[in-house]
């Protein structure tokens, strides 16, 4: 054992009587796994390990965590503009079901040109787009 006086920043002593045992503390009341981890001794304080553990869970674990949200609004807005198409394509629709109902030139023309229907003294000739270029 060496005694040893050792002056303090604010003045004072600290007297070490045994400095030879400072590197060998061998004190069995730390468990192997904190004097390994010294630096780490905020994991002694439950109440973050708790509050980490709960931040961990609902963003990545729960059923409504932060990936599946984003996924969610993506399929919400696809789903919208898929919604606004069709309320638009129905009322397009609607519309010309209005003009069948009231017009017969409308219902002529329609069979013309989704059935392909022609009068018994007429040729029909089909040009597609493609064709019209050439």
């Amino acid at each position: 054992m060496v005694n040893s006086r050792c002056i303090l920043p604010n003045g004072g002593y600290y007297n070490d009587l045994k400095m030879d045992n400072d590197f060998n503390n061998t004190d069995s009341s730390k468990s192997f796994l904190w004097r390994g981890l010294g630096r780490l001794y905020f994991l002694k304080n439950k109440y973050l390990l708790a509050g980490s553990f709960f931040l961990v869970w609902m963003i990545f674990f729960n059923e409504k965590d932060l990936i599946s949200e984003f996924k969610r609004k993506a399929k919400l807005k696809e789903l919208q503009k898929s919604e606004q198409h069709l309320s638009e394509t129905i009322k397009e629709t609607k519309f010309e079901l209005s003009q069948l109902k009231t017009n017969a030139q409308t219902i002529e023309k329609y069979a013309r040109e989704k059935y392909l229907m022609k009068k018994d003294n007429e040729d029909l000739f089909i040009i597609s787009p493609g064709d019209a270029n050439k």
